[in-house]
């Protein structure tokens, strides 16, 4: 499969998607990125690797960064994870109040913003630094240790964070979290603020594509059971309440982010990361979701 070929050809189809959408303008520093900026990487799990325009541009990965908080907490909590937070999608917006008040302080799954607020507190009680160590373990599993945070994007985030803040408070309210609201949410909004790059996502990702491979990066393991169970979680809850539909068009486990960026994977053979920082009214990358459609339309590849 001559992949280069390929997103060459679906960056040219997509051309006409260029200037829909907007960027995350309610996150101030979002809103200074220029959306008019496209990137796309594939990485086979054999070694093979193609990217187009700008795919080593870095960018804020947002809610990506709840896979590697799930990975964190599962190889440290095991199943007693889902004590705390559900495993089925939400069928509601990413930062619902309602739904978390209906379920009493249970957040429907990892990757909707209550869920991952609860990764958060579990993180902070359970490591010794627990923003070291989670930017170690991104490192660690990109294979690139210039990763960071950005903190004026974290920053940004918690001085518009209402929402946010409403979220932790209720939790707290639940007993759904243990620390500090200001300190979970700091530690939030900081894995929130990690840029990558589409080359640097798709790397990172293929730990999650090869379940045949030990994962273990910087001290977190996890089996190839919890692997595949983090690809369902990914397939059903991935993208917010646009899951449905991402299924139906692309047919890949992944995760989306309000930066822009969305990283799929194809198990057992690879893993991709597209980033345009346009969105849809779901808070989804437009050319994003338009080109992993075309790729898996055109290669016949997806999991169905």
């Amino acid at each position: 499969m001559d992949y280069q070929q390929i997103i060459s050809d679906i960056y040219r189809q997509i051309l006409p998607y260029a200037k829909e959408g907007k960027q995350a303008d309610y996150i101030p520093e979002l809103a200074k990125v220029n959306p008019d900026q496209f990137g796309m990487c594939i990485q086979t799990i054999e070694g093979d690797v193609a990217a187009i325009e700008s795919a080593d541009t870095r960018f804020s990965i947002q809610s990506i960064s709840k896979v590697f908080a799930l990975a964190m907490c599962l190889s440290i909590k095991g199943d007693s994870l889902w004590k705390r937070v559900g495993k089925e999608p939400s069928g509601t917006a990413f930062n619902s109040l309602v739904q978390l008040e209906v379920e009493h302080g249970i957040p429907r799954n990892p990757f909707i913003n209550a869920g991952a607020i609860v990764m958060a507190d579990i993180l902070l009680s359970e490591l010794d630094n627990a923003e070291e160590e989670f930017l170690g373990f991104v490192r660690a599993v990109a294979g690139n240790d210039t990763i960071d945070y950005n903190p004026a994007v974290a920053i940004s985030e918690r001085e518009n964070g209402y929402l946010n803040a409403s979220i932790a408070n209720l939790l707290k309210y639940h007993h759904s979290i243990e620390n500090d609201i200001e300190s979970v949410l700091h530690f939030y909004f900081m894995m929130c603020s990690v840029e990558m790059s589409c080359r640097e996502l798709s790397g990172a990702f293929l730990a999650f594509a090869n379940h045949h491979r030990e994962f273990d990066y910087a001290g977190v393991k996890l089996t190839s059971s919890q692997v595949k169970r983090m690809n369902a979680i990914m397939q059903t809850c991935g993208f917010y309440d646009e899951a449905g539909e991402f299924s139906y068009l692309v047919g890949l486990p992944g995760k989306s982010g309000v930066g822009g960026g969305i990283v799929a994977i194809y198990p057992l053979q690879y893993s991709v990361a597209v980033w345009s920082p346009r969105l849809n009214s779901k808070g989804n990358s437009v050319m994003g979701i338009k080109a992993l459609e075309l790729l898996t339309s055109e290669t016949k590849e997806s999991i169905f």
